[in-house]
């Protein structure tokens, strides 16, 4: 049975079905062409000549089958251990001692999967070099920045009534909060980059989840006579990181928010559809023109009629990379001078690979 299979699997080669195809056509010619000739003269020569050619004919084909086999056991040994490699066993080689065009093919492929090993460590390196610099980085930023701030309240104590200092003082105050979400968000980006952050997903319950960030802009909504509604479906559940995916949707709304007018409407809705869940922020305020619709998830992107001063280009992408994070999809809809519509959608995952990704 062994054999056979073996035999079923050579065959499934339309190469080699050829080549043992022309084998047999031309043994059969030649056979029916010497029995033609000799059979003439002598019948014992003729079957003489017949035993001989069955003698010959079952040779090659047993020669060329063994050594057909052979190859095919090879070259299955050799998808195996590729297959290992792939699954993650960096050590994995296929022999490649003997001499031959397949051995050196097999040599070539050793060769590939050692480059493709120092390759990964001099990305894990670079990766672990990075994470240091951006440790750094954190480090030194919050420091100062933090100071600044304590003096800058100290100032704001000192200045009493005198308005010009007190304005300035303020002023002060808004760039200093402008420059620590700039170095925040940056931070972020680059950990997201760097694959420093894993995420950690669990299921999480949507509309706890945006009942929290309707808390957290609802004061500025309304210091801002502007309508904040959220609606949705209780019960649906995402498999997320809450904390990750809330700065992305909290990102959308927040730039919902400084492109809409006094009196503006935001909207903020969710939905489960088939096999996935469809969140959603929409606004009425400026929209997006055609010429820069195509960029606003690039970094420090600012579009040159942008009435917004305060943004610094980096909430869209940043919220961009940690949709895409979670394996899901943002898409944007916008026409100039009544509104932006922003749809992220995430794919919900089999019962067997949502127990594999809270696992990991």
């Amino acid at each position: 049975m062994l054999m056979q299979g073996a035999a079923m699997n050579l065959f499934a080669d339309r190469e080699i079905r050829r080549l043992f195809a022309v084998i047999t056509g031309v043994m059969t010619a030649f056979f029916v062409t010497a029995e033609f000739v000799v059979g003439v003269r002598s019948v014992e020569t003729a079957f003489l000549l017949a035993l001989i050619w069955l003698l010959l004919f079952g040779g090659i084909i047993t020669a060329c089958l063994r050594y057909f086999r052979r190859q095919h056991g090879r070259m299955t040994a050799a998808a195996a251990i590729i297959k290992a490699y792939l699954d993650g066993d960096e050590a994995a080689r296929i022999d490649c001692d003997e001499e031959g065009e397949l051995y050196r093919l097999f040599h070539e492929v050793n060769t590939l999967a050692t480059v493709l090993n120092a390759h990964v460590q001099k990305e894990k390196r670079a990766r672990e070099f990075l994470q240091n610099i951006i440790s750094d980085i954190s480090h030194q930023l919050k420091t100062p920045l933090a100071a600044l701030n304590i003096y800058n309240g100290l100032l704001q104590e000192e200045a009493g009534e005198q308005t010009a200092i007190r304005e300035f003082v303020t002023l002060s105050e808004k760039e200093l909060d402008r420059i620590e979400t700039l170095v925040q968000n940056l931070l972020k980006i680059a950990r997201l980059d760097a694959g420093m952050l894993v995420m950690d997903k669990a299921p999480v319950d949507v509309a706890d989840m945006m009942r929290d960030i309707e808390l957290h802009f609802a004061y500025r909504a309304r210091k801002e006579r502007k309508t904040l509604a959220f609606t949705g479906n209780d019960g649906v559940t995402l498999l997320c990181d809450r904390d990750w995916l809330a700065e992305a949707v909290s990102n959308l709304v927040k730039n919902a928010l400084d492109h809409t007018a006094d009196g503006g409407h935001v909207w903020v809705s969710w939905r489960q559809v088939t096999d996935l869940i469809q969140i959603t922020v929409q606004d009425d305020g400026a929209g997006i023109s055609p010429e820069d619709i195509h960029h606003i998830f690039k970094r420090f992107y600012r579009s040159r009629c942008s009435q917004d001063t305060s943004g610094v280009g980096l909430g869209l992408p940043l919220a961009k990379a940690i949709v895409e994070a979670h394996d899901g999809n943002i898409t944007v809809d916008s026409v100039q001078g009544k509104g932006s519509t922003f749809v992220m959608d995430f794919l919900i995952p089999t019962d067997r690979e949502a127990a594999v990704m809270t696992n990991l």
